[in-house]
């Protein structure tokens, strides 16, 4: 990692002097603090928080950011203290198969925790006095696993789910009921696999309610507005407000969104499978359905086409048509599972992300500068949750236990400088690791012994 410039340090001088002659507020210099990028560079684990007996698929703090709940495959939910590393409170989630997603309910005295997973099924857990929990089945998606739930900014009882069946359901704790909304439709399925898109993500702008994005298996996210759907089913709500994708990938059927998530200033992150992160504003959103065209495909001449997952470039090879193309952020991989994405700091100023290398990817929001690259996981990442109220983290991925990060180190971190060749390296080995463990659960091993025999 490059040595912080004497500007920066100068800068720093100066946001001290204002704050003592009373130019600066308290509030300000804080949070100027806080998204230091020296803090950044200063992140060690804190803690390793370790009782889960399967994958640890989500993470997600409470409004006041001193409990984490975390779910997994092994069914169950569990409450953490996360400064001590003490389990608070662990229960079964009354799921069948492994729970994908948990959030606390705003306004909830963080007693109400929604949950969806692999079983199609959305349920409710109310923690009781004394710690008794009642879990309650409030909907389904039939036939299709739920990996995402989105809850309404400020609403104590509103809540979004989405899942490999297309549909967008909307949920009201008051009555109990699911409603659901529309299937999520393909843009351009040329090649006639299906009609609608298997979803694996949605979020809501957090300045705008009303709006929310979806994305899966598709290279299009999809923005929708709550407004235009009128209760009586007299309209036709399954039309999107507009779309975002970055112009290359238009015409690609090979990649989809695994992650999304909006800024504090609406921007929303796009991450897709085997390919980068895309940050998108809202005035990059495309009005109408995005068809192919000679106008939007990348020459194969051009420096994209030249980028692979895991390598590191500056994000200007992607400006394919000046300011209106959407930021890039890479060097990390996103092939081998439904990794999700976030921002980090106290005004969003940088953006996290897991890695098939077992890595957390951390860039500068503004510029797509990668900074920080953390060994965390012996197989893949595939959570970061970000710290509501400081430059604290968390994160999970294959490996059963769950890490949470603090800037308390001496030293500042420097940045590997072999990205790109490690990760993919390291993808291949997981890729030989579960080949051969499918060998053995089907016996096929002692088949293969003779016919290798044979060839020698």
């Amino acid at each position: 990692m490059k040595k912080r410039s004497s500007a920066d340090i100068d800068q720093a001088v100066v946001n001290v002097w204002k704050r003592e002659l009373g130019q600066l507020s308290t509030r300000n210099f804080a949070r100027r603090f806080a998204a230091s990028e020296d803090l950044v560079s200063r992140l060690e684990i804190h803690k390793k928080l370790e009782k889960h007996d399967g994958c640890v698929n989500t993470l997600s703090f409470n409004a006041g950011g001193d409990i984490l709940v975390s779910v997994s495959d092994d069914l169950r939910v569990i409450l953490w203290d996360w400064e001590t590393g003490r389990d608070k409170l662990s229960f079964r989630s009354g799921h069948a198969n492994n729970v994908f997603q948990a959030n606390f309910m705003p306004f909830s005295d963080d007693r109400t925790i929604i949950t969806c997973a692999a079983d199609g099924e959305i349920r409710q857990a109310q923690i009781l006095e004394g710690g008794e929990v009642k879990t309650i089945l409030l909907g389904k998606h039939e036939e299709s696993q739920v990996h995402k739930l989105a809850i309404e900014p400020g609403s104590a009882h509103i809540f979004y789910s989405c899942g490999e069946d297309g549909v967008v359901q909307h949920f009201d704790l008051r009555t109990r009921s699911a409603t659901e909304l529309f299937t999520c439709l393909c843009v351009d399925d040329f090649k006639g696999y299906r009609s609608y898109v298997p979803l694996n993500a949605i979020a809501i702008d957090p300045r705008n309610p009303n709006l929310f994005a979806v994305g899966g298996m598709d290279k299009f996210a999809q923005l929708y507005d709550i407004r235009k759907y009128k209760w009586d089913g007299s309209s036709d709500f399954g039309q999107p407000v507009c779309y975002f994708c970055p112009q290359h990938l238009i015409g690609n059927e090979d990649t989809g969104i695994t992650g999304l998530s909006f800024s504090d200033q609406s921007e929303l992150l796009v991450s897709y499978g085997d390919e980068f992160i895309y940050l998108f504003t809202q005035s990059m959103g495309l009005r109408n359905p995005p068809f192919p065209s000679s106008s939007f495909m990348v020459s194969m001449g051009s420096d994209t086409s030249k980028v692979e997952p895991g390598s590191i470039a500056s994000s200007s090879s992607m400006d394919l048509d000046g300011k209106n193309a959407p930021r890039v952020y890479m060097g990390h991989r996103n092939c081998e599972t439904v990794k999700g994405v976030s921002f980090f700091g106290p005004r969003c100023e940088y953006v996290t992300s897991g890695s098939d290398c077992g890595r957390i990817f951390i860039w500068k929001k503004r510029g797509g500068e990668l900074i920080r690259v953390m060994e965390a996981d012996k197989d893949v990442v595939n959570c970061t949750e970000p710290h509501p109220h400081t430059m604290a983290l968390a994160s999970s991925g294959i490996e059963y236990d769950i890490k949470i990060w603090t800037p308390k180190a001496i030293e500042r971190a420097t940045l590997p400088t072999n990205i790109g060749q490690v990760c993919l390296f390291h993808s291949v080995c997981i890729e030989i690791h579960i080949l051969k463990n499918l060998l053995v659960a089907f016996d096929l091993m002692a088949w293969l012994d003779p016919v290798i025999y044979e060839i020698r």
